[in-house]
């Protein structure tokens, strides 16, 4: 497979920079099974679910991982050098991995300071990322860095507009759990979701399990190889409850259906399946889902509508088949959906 062949043509108005109002007054892309293609709205989800259908959350919460801070001048003859960073993964209690501008004017042992709180570089492995170390640890930390980030919006939102109050409330779902902040990006799918569908959901007898994947590198990294086999995923951490692999286990025994909310949803269950359904724990996961691979749990998915060229683009051309996936995206263009984080919504079936 080759990098060229998940790549399409979207019109830069196609980019949503701001999510529909309500969240459910989002439209929605059926996909079914055959291939035929269904305009819709999120509301319409329940009526094209199956009572006993089980859909999966995954229930991170994104953190303020966007930090602005200065690298001290060197010595008398030099300046500070303002600094950005873009924390992706936490190593321990005091230690994460991040991206960091202007990278090639900073070195080991190099200080970043984000007013009281200070980052040592330790390393810069191959990856093209740092490791850093904080002055802080543990809880300390992590209500230091929410004190002194912002939210990370992707660039293609971030260089339209800049972040406001009103992306504290829009980028997060309505089932992020408190204890679970460490994503750096939202898991979007989920941003669909009010109280009002949740009830109607529940209504039309649709279950829900919550699992966790705290969104890293891995989800947004873009792909640089044309032989998409080459391209490595960052690791994501990832965990399924007891209580979440019981009722998946349930579903898949009784014959119905298993539908992650998010391609993070997706990995993790993936990432953590049986033959009869998943197993609960934790671990990192590298999973690369691309076209050819057997899907093990997932019988369909509501995801949002992905980048050309990316491992999520991928992912979806693999549960529905790529050219069904072109003819839907082409389908998407022109009928003027909504693109990416803040925009409009696919259900896909698995092909048959």
């Amino acid at each position: 497979m080759q990098l060229s062949d998940f790549d399409f043509v979207l019109p830069e108005d196609r980019i949503a920079l701001r999510p529909a109002r309500p969240r459910d007054a989002a439209r929605l892309l059926h996909i079914a099974s055959d291939g035929r293609l269904g305009d819709h709205g999120v509301l319409d989800l329940p009526a094209l679910l199956q009572p006993g259908d089980l859909l999966v959350l995954n229930d991170t919460r994104v953190m303020r991982a966007a930090l602005s801070g200065f690298r001290p001048a060197r010595n008398a003859d030099s300046s500070d050098v303002p600094v950005s960073v873009n924390l992706h993964k936490r190593v321990d209690a005091s230690r994460w991995r991040v991206f960091a501008k202007p990278g090639k004017r900073l070195r080991e042992g190099d200080e970043i300071i984000f007013g009281d709180l200070v980052a040592t570089i330790e390393a810069k492995p191959e990856g093209g990322d740092f490791l850093i170390q904080f002055n802080r640890s543990g809880h300390a930390l992590e209500a230091s860095i929410q004190a002194a980030g912002s939210l990370p919006l992707p660039p293609y939102i971030a260089s339209k507009r800049p972040v406001d109050e009103a992306d504290d409330e829009d980028y997060q779902t309505r089932f992020a759990a408190e204890n679970k902040t460490e994503s750096v990006a939202a898991p979007t799918a989920g941003l669909h979701f009010t109280d009002r569908l949740m009830e109607a959901l529940a209504a039309r007898r649709v279950e829900t399990a919550t699992v966790t994947l705290h969104v890293g590198a891995g989800t947004f990294l873009p792909v640089k190889t044309e032989n998409v086999q080459e391209h490595q995923m960052h690791a994501e951490w990832c965990e399924i409850s007891d209580s979440s692999a019981n009722l998946i286990h349930r579903a898949k025994s009784e014959g119905r259906r298993v539908i992650p909310v998010g391609t993070t949803a997706l990995r993790t269950i993936e990432s953590l399946a049986t033959e009869s359904g998943v197993r609960a724990g934790t671990m990192d996961t590298d999973i690369f889902i691309t076209p050819g691979y057997r899907f093990k749990v997932t019988d369909a998915l509501l995801t949002n509508f992905h980048l050309p060229k990316s491992t999520l683009f991928m992912l979806v051309s693999a549960l529905a088949g790529l050219d069904r996936m072109q003819a839907a995206y082409a389908h998407a263009i022109a009928e003027n959906y909504r693109f990416f984080s803040y925009g409009d919504a696919c259900l896909i079936e698995a092909a048959r």
